[in-house]
């Protein structure tokens, strides 16, 4: 009897389990392997289906649920950068805890039935400070990074035998999650240098990860300067592209090998004084239907975005185009976490080819609530700010100063200049305000190009004072290099004794205010520092404090459109960048900063606000754009006159979608490149461009970090965002566009930044399917 309970017991305790639904587990001690056109997991055949999630753009509280909004999506894998300057944010002090506990994210992976994809670069780009490099690499002013500079190398293959530590018993042959590793990123596109890639393939495998598959990733279009014979070679794309077309090169060189997307871009990234970027859904959903369909992996970049919060959001090259704080990015999960319209079409899709029911949609992790206007009444000049002081001959960069992030006041006396004069300001990177003697005179900004600003007459004596922010850090290309704060000497043009000369301002005093909480809370307690304080008068610039009550925690959205330039800060969590120019105009909070009762906000800006009034809105404002132009530059009254200029070279492009180059007949010598388009291969006058690229005199690509549009007319900003400067931004993805409807000819004109000489132009249309809109008739000036 006491046997047959115990049977009956246990039969009910089993079919009990057995009906609970739980998160499948990733093997013990499995395999991932390469086989006949697929990739094999203990095995069998495996398509992989990723969705690219970043854990620092997370909060670590809500990182399961996104982890299962990813699942319930249809997805197997999560694919993740791992950021090494926020790993070591000083030289040789490494942090893996907390926020950054890169084990714990993919323990939480695994925990939820997913497998895991790690990219540890050491450069991963993602439109993150300095493309994940630390900044104090840049202290050896002489470095070369991305390549085999000693101790740009040495530096490297530490951070990544950390990441060894961390991870290595976590791939799928030790019992974990990781079925693969990348080595490097995009190399493509910042140079050719097999030694040096194979080099950092070494170090991962030597960190741990010698028995994983290890892969690169790049353009279709480049992805053979560096592709090593013992890795897995796959591809990035975004929404429209070509799949078959995109995958032609790898198939003729290695026809056994699987075919893997690494990046399918789902949407794109906003930058400052640019309009809100976005993708169509069908698109997206019709790209992912037909890699499934053919067996094609891939990873959804991004799946969702999230927040680069605090002072994380890098910049783009050419020129300097800083990425707002929102990483939104168009993606299926919206920045707080919430499934959209690409979310739910998606899912349907990827239904079709899940062996199992797909999991429910998860509920959200925090209610969205509202917070009543209230006013940060609290306030400290911005020169109470004040962390460190140092005195030298000529002005030093941020670098130099032992300082990553953050604001430096320059300042230093005058000579006396009867009819003042023009400050040249090129070196100032990123936003620099002006004030002589207290008062403000003018400002440079890095982002639209503006270097010179005119001062008023002075005194010899007279103070002049520099207030220089610097964002984030350039993070695609040669221009990762990015040093900030004044970068070289100043000079001032001005009328001393009667004669016009060229004054090197000298003898600076710098004033250090960094990027952080604790910098914050110091200013607003300080009574600051009578040395310097009559540095700024008449400005408003500075931090403020103020508090709200919570009867209930939730996600919210600050908005602070009445505000200028600079960081927000709640509850000690530095939240973001504002800037008033927009397209973002509020800050996601979530719900798991705030608390019940009191909460403070403590805001730095570096302009100062109209008013000093937050509010908390239950929506986010990420398409409010308050810049001069509007993000456009189709002007019809600045049309540059061109009827007197001789065409460098005229003729038609080919209709094939792809790099075409046009020598000229002889180099010609100019500082403007003008195209105009008098002929097109689509339908309502529509042309595109999506890369152009001019040789010089030596036959190589002219550098294009000082290239700006000076003309462009009819952009199609509506369909798509397709400004002119797509043409120049080093991405294959995106294109200048003209609207339909709108008849030939078109000109885009390009301001290349200095006089150049011209001996060849290359041309890539548009590749997105169905956008075969490239230019026929052409006639091209250089002058």
């Amino acid at each position: 009897m006491k046997t047959s309970l115990l049977i009956r017991t246990f039969i009910i305790i089993m079919a009990i389990a057995a009906s609970v639904s739980l998160p499948a587990a990733t093997p013990v001690g499995g395999t991932f392997t390469v086989g006949d056109k697929k990739f094999l997991l203990n095995g069998k055949p495996f398509v992989v289906k990723a969705a690219e999630l970043h854990y620092p753009r997370i909060p670590r509280q809500y990182w399961e649920h996104r982890i299962r909004m990813c699942r319930a999506l249809g997805m197997n894998t999560i694919c993740m950068y791992v950021f090494w300057n926020i790993h070591e944010q000083r030289e040789g002090e490494f942090d893996f805890t907390g926020q950054n506990d890169i084990a714990e994210f993919c323990r939480l992976a695994q925990k939820n039935g997913m497998y895991v994809i790690v990219r540890p670069g050491p450069y991963v780009c993602a439109e993150w400070e300095m493309g994940g490099l630390p900044w104090w690499l840049l202290k050896k002013k002489d470095i070369r990074l991305r390549e085999q500079d000693p101790y740009f190398m040495e530096r490297a293959e530490a951070f990544i035998n950390k990441v060894g530590e961390q991870l290595a018993p976590l791939t799928i042959q030790r019992g974990g999650p990781i079925i693969m590793v990348q080595v490097e990123n995009e190399y493509g596109s910042y140079g050719e240098d097999k030694a040096y890639v194979s080099a950092i393939r070494d170090i991962v495998r030597r960190a741990g990860f010698s028995d994983v598959t290890l892969f690169q990733c790049d353009w279709a279009s480049n992805f053979t300067k560096n592709g090593l014979d013992d890795l897995v070679w796959t591809m990035n794309f975004g929404t429209g592209s070509d799949i078959d077309a995109q995958f032609s090169r790898l198939r003729e060189l290695r026809p056994e090998a699987p075919l893997m997307c690494s990046e399918f871009w789902s949407g794109w990234f906003d930058k400052w004084g640019a309009r809100h970027e976005t993708r169509p859904a069908d698109a997206m959903v019709a790209g992912i239907d037909e890699m499934l369909s053919k067996n094609i992996s891939f990873s959804l970049y991004m799946t969702h975005g999230g927040t680069s919060f605090g002072h994380w959001a890098g910049a783009n090259s050419p020129g300097f185009a800083p990425d707002v704080t929102s990483y939104d990015y168009d993606a299926p999960i919206n920045e707080y976490g919430l499934p959209t319209e690409k979310y739910y079409k998606l899912r349907d899709v990827m239904r079709k080819y899940a062996d199992a029911p797909l999991p429910a949609v998860p509920e959200p992790a925090a209610e969205l609530i509202s917070v009543p206007k209230f006013s940060l009444v609290e306030y400290a000049p911005l020169l109470y700010g004040i962390d460190s002081v140092c005195r030298n001959n000529v002005p030093l960069t941020f670098e130099e100063l032992d300082m990553g992030w953050g604001t430096v006041v320059y300042a230093t006396t005058l000579q006396e200049t009867v009819s003042g004069g023009v400050l040249s300001l090129e070196s100032a990177h990123d936003y620099a305000l002006v004030y002589v003697d207290g008062k403000y005179v003018g400002r440079a900004n890095r982002v639209s190009n503006e270097t010179t600003v005119k001062l008023p007459a002075a005194k010899k004596g007279s103070r002049l004072a520099i207030v220089v922010e610097g964002m984030g850090r350039i993070n695609f290309g040669r221009a990762i290099k990015d040093y900030k704060g004044l970068t070289a000497e100043v000079t001032l043009r001005a009328d001393v004794d009667g004669k016009e000369k060229s004054l090197r301002l000298d003898g600076w005093t710098m004033l250090t205010l960094p990027d952080a909480y604790e910098n914050a809370t110091a200013a607003l307690a300080s009574g600051g520092n009578g040395e310097y304080n009559d540095l700024i008068k008449d400005s408003r610039a500075g931090y403020y404090r103020g508090y709200f009550d919570l009867e209930k925690t939730g996600d919210t959205f600050l908005n602070m459109e009445q505000w200028g330039k600079g960081q927000v800060y709640v509850n000690g969590h530095a939240v973001g960048r504002f800037w008033s120019i927009g397209p973002q105009q509020t800050l996601y909070v979530p719900s798991c900063w705030l608390k019940k009762g009191r909460n403070e906000v403590i805001v730095l800006d570096v302009v100062g606000p109209r008013a000093t009034d937050v509010w908390g809105q239950t929506a986010p404002e990420l398409d409010r754009l308050q810049a001069e132009s509007g993000g456009v530059s189709n002007l019809s009254d600045k049309r540059p006159e061109l009827s007197d200029v001789a065409p460098s070279v005229t003729g038609s492009f080919s209709a094939v979608q792809d790099w075409q180059t046009v020598t000229l007949e002889k180099p010609a010598k100019g500082r403007y490149l003008a195209v105009e388009c008098v002929g097109t291969y689509g339908r309502d006058g529509v042309v595109t461009m999506a890369e152009i690229y001019a040789r010089g005199a030596d036959g190589k690509r002219i550098d294009r970090s000082l290239w700006a549009v000076k003309y462009a007319d009819n952009e199609d900003i509506d369909g798509g965002n397709h400004t002119g400067d797509k043409a120049f931004d080093m991405q294959e993805s995106t294109y200048w566009r003209t609207i339909a409807g709108v008849p030939v000819p078109h000109l885009l004109v390009i301001d290349m930044g200095k006089e150049q000489t011209v001996s060849a132009i290359e041309y890539l249309p548009c590749t997105i399917q169905g956008q075969n809109n490239g230019i026929n008739g052409y006639k091209i000036y250089v002058y």
